[in-house]
């Protein structure tokens, strides 16, 4: 088992995402808790789905964390004409040498931002699925692997359905977090007037970081401690969604999994280098509730998964202080 981290690189990370969520903070005024989650995706190395209606920041919140971070940006605007070899690249002839020559695709970027998923045709969005889980593409037969940090953050709009192919299962599930931005209370929708009257802050966000200290930091987070308890009260939550009368699809394993990497992540910003089970139940909606199918019954009356997911929380026992604690080695 390798050490927890240390007390030094526990502040360093404090310190470099504090930096990341001001300069994001400029650009998407008055959400602060939207922008530590996605740092926790981010940190936890999964993927973001943003849903919501148009014109609330969702492109805006993956460029600005782009920004945020030196390192390659790969831009996808998702049509439904656009092909599989578009987003992971084709093998071109030169005549000149009489050799195949590979033209990597924008996937092969630090953060891929994908707008409007599911306009895309469900062959195209498939092209995501090894790229998504494995963090490598396959193009003619030959494997390339992708850069780290890979980190893919897609939006949608969940109102405007005509044209569109909604995402299957197997690619929601590979998708650490979906994230709803909302609309800014009136104060902060005053202060975003007031912002970008004359200038876009977003043109003035400069790097806090890079990609070779993002992947240190997802290092660092990953030697978190999770106390045999707070495992525990992990599978109990994912297990509980497999069980319950409102849904017809539980979460997978996998979810299991990231959202004990996404509570290690929000752990890590609070400079803490053990998880608690508020990390946990933080995150819980944001990581279980886009992966499950509710029951017919469910949503006729209206009951959507997010709701679900709340009464499960509310209703699985929390462990105690002792065993959430347990003894960490290292």
């Amino acid at each position: 088992m390798q050490p927890v981290p240390s007390s030094t690189e526990l502040d360093d990370l404090v310190e470099t995402t504090g930096r990341m969520r001001a300069g994001i903070e400029r650009v998407v005024t008055g959400r602060p808790e939207l922008v530590r989650s996605t740092l926790a995706v981010l940190l936890a190395e999964g993927h973001l789905l943003l849903e919501d209606v148009p014109g609330v920041g969702k492109t805006t919140l993956a460029k600005a964390l782009a920004r945020s971070i030196d390192c390659q940006v790969g831009r996808i605007q998702f049509t439904p004409d656009l092909l599989p070899s578009d987003l992971t690249g084709v093998n071109i002839f030169r005549a000149q040498t009489h050799e195949f020559e590979f033209r990597p695709g924008p996937v092969f970027s630090h953060i891929v931002i994908g707008d409007e998923i599911n306009r895309a045709s469900p062959k195209t969005q498939s092209a995501l699925l090894e790229c998504m889980q494995e963090a490598q593409a396959t193009v003619d037969g030959r494997t390339y692997a992708l850069p780290r940090p890979f980190l893919v953050v897609a939006t949608q709009n969940p109102v405007e359905m005509e044209g569109t192919y909604p995402l299957p299962e197997a690619q929601r599930d590979r998708f650490m977090a979906r994230l709803t931005v909302g609309y800014p209370s009136v104060d902060s929708e005053l202060a975003m007037l007031d912002l970008q009257e004359t200038a876009d802050p977003l043109a003035d966000l400069k790097p806090a970081t890079d990609a070779t200290h993002v992947a240190a930091m997802i290092d660092t987070t990953r030697r978190l401690y999770a106390a045999p308890g707070v495992k525990r009260y992990v599978v109990d939550l994912v297990t509980a969604t497999r069980q319950d009368q409102g849904l017809r699809l539980g979460a997978s394993p996998r979810a299991a999994i990231q959202l004990l990497r996404a509570a290690k992540a929000v752990a890590a910003m609070d400079g803490r280098d053990h998880v608690l089970p508020d990390d946990v139940q933080h995150l819980a909606v944001p990581v279980l509730a886009h992966r499950l199918l509710p029951s017919t019954e469910s949503r006729l009356s209206g009951r959507g998964t997010d709701a679900i997911v709340t009464e499960i929380v509310e209703r699985v026992p929390v462990p105690s202080p002792a065993a959430a604690t347990g003894r960490r080695v290292g």
